[in-house]
């Protein structure tokens, strides 16, 4: 992070603008939404400038010297400078000038001369949301904050107040913060939210007034455990409700699967254990990762399990949730896409096709005691997609046992790594040559394994 977000109280504070261009009015009238004291510093000022001097919303808010720039005019204490001028001298003395009384200072469009950068910004007040590119792209950051502008609607202000009115009633009624967070959690979530964005203010306020007094602090406290899965690696794929539940909790357990992109989507706050596993090496049993889940929960935290793909195909979820059933722990289950979905769509290579597949089967290459035991003669059939996962260990075996039950050895195959990711790579294939090529090219877990006639339309379809 090359600069520290932050919001500053520039309220009745003095903040001096030198330049009278467009660009130097721009942040004069930036400087005046927030509240602050401005002067203008400039021979000549644009008509926007005369437009804000003669406003009477900005009376006595902001004025006009009529002079060239000067380090004298840094005499009276600023809480900070702006530089908007078309000559680069100007720009470099007022550089030096506030430097050299440890001023803040910004130059227009020179991001090596910024204490701070003015960022783009989205005005829902009490809610305001600042995008900065850090001065490598204002246009773009423009462009954000007119995407958001759709996704944020001016309704939200009306839900900020409200929430800032009730703000000391919650406080004084939940004396913990991870109940007050809770609490408003629900509330902003709900239909409270739901009214107020609708305009419906008086239903909002008597659905709020409801829920704060019939709220038991000890609902607040109950754990509860999401089992989410994280879809193959690509961020952009989870779910809204996975995302959802991501910011709500309080701790959360991750397997080797989950990519950095959607771990780094986990609330800021939570607490993240790695439980990971791979061949020949656990970081936790899995009897020990259904206890700890347990723990937390009844411990009052949300408890949010993370697994790569879907919790539910070859992701042992089933067993997690029987430990918390058992023991009455409220539970949800968000599905992930699973690695053959994703992975295989990403490959361009579709797991059915009218022409090539009418059936798809899914299976583990996972070695028990040493062996691979697979239906090998139901996974032989013709026009059928065999899906492996984990299935790198075993692949020698798993080549010999088709081709032995029956599986012409020109089949065509892909090994799929990391896929959805930006290290993806696919390699094609036939099954009597896949141990070949995997012992030449070294693939890394997580592979999926991929064999059947739809492998060959990878050369066509592959399109990330």
């Amino acid at each position: 992070m090359d600069y520290l977000p932050i919001f500053i109280d520039l309220k009745e504070q003095h903040c001096l603008v030198v330049g009278g261009g467009e660009i130097a009015a721009r942040k004069a009238a930036l400087l005046l939404k927030a509240q602050a004291s401005v002067t203008l510093i400039a021979p000549e000022i644009a008509e926007a400038s005369r437009q804000l001097l003669s406003d009477n919303n900005h009376a006595g808010k902001i004025n006009w010297i009529t002079a060239s720039f000067s380090a004298d005019c840094l005499d009276d204490a600023q809480a900070l400078i702006i530089a908007a001028t078309d000559d680069q001298q100007v720009n470099l003395a007022v550089y030096q000038a506030a430097k050299a009384r440890k001023i803040l200072v910004n130059v227009a469009d020179q991001p090596e001369m910024c204490d701070f950068i003015l960022p783009s910004v989205l005005d829902r007040s009490p809610i305001v949301v600042a995008i900065s590119s850090g001065g490598k792209s204002p246009i773009l950051a423009r462009q954000l904050r007119a995407r958001l502008e759709t996704l944020i609607p001016p309704a939200y202000s009306k839900l900020g107040q409200l929430a800032g009115k009730y703000r000391q009633r919650v406080k004084d009624k939940f004396s913990k913060l991870s109940q007050r967070r809770r609490f408003w959690e629900s509330v902003l979530q709900g239909s409270v939210a739901e009214n107020m964005l609708a305009g419906r203010e008086n239903l909002a306020v008597t659905e709020l007034e409801r829920l704060l007094d019939e709220t038991a602090s000890d609902a607040l406290q109950q754990g509860e455990v999401y089992l989410v899965g994280a879809g193959p690696g690509d961020p952009d794929l989870l779910t809204f409700k996975a995302l959802r539940l991501m910011q709500q909790a309080d701790v959360a357990f991750y397997d080797r699967l989950v990519s950095k992109e959607v771990l780094a989507l986990v609330r800021k706050e939570a607490e993240l254990i790695y439980v990971g596993k791979q061949r020949a090496w656990h970081s936790k049993r899995q009897e020990e990762i259904n206890q700890l889940l347990l723990e937390h929960a009844q411990a009052g935290k949300r408890v949010l399990r993370l697994k790569g793909g879907d919790p539910f195909i070859f992701g042992r979820g089933g067993e997690e949730i029987s430990t918390l059933a058992a023991n009455n722990i409220p539970f949800q289950v968000v599905p992930g896409i699973t690695a053959a979905s994703g992975v295989a769509s990403y490959a361009g290579i579709p797991l059915t096709h009218r022409d090539y597949s009418q059936s798809c089967i899914f299976v583990t290459g996972q070695l028990k005691e040493g062996e691979l035991a697979l239906n090998w003669q139901a996974l032989v059939q013709p026009r059928q997609t065999i899906v492996v996962y984990m299935g790198l260990a075993g692949l020698k075996t798993l080549s010999q046992q088709l081709q032995k039950h029956g599986m012409r050895p020109d089949m065509p195959a892909a090994l799929v790594q990391q896929g959805t990711t930006e290290n993806q790579r696919v390699w094609i294939s036939t099954i009597a040559e896949l141990p070949e090529l995997a012992l030449r090219e070294e693939p890394v877990a997580p592979t999926l394994l991929i064999i059947g006639e739809v492998v060959q339309l990878h050369a066509s379809l592959a399109w990330f």
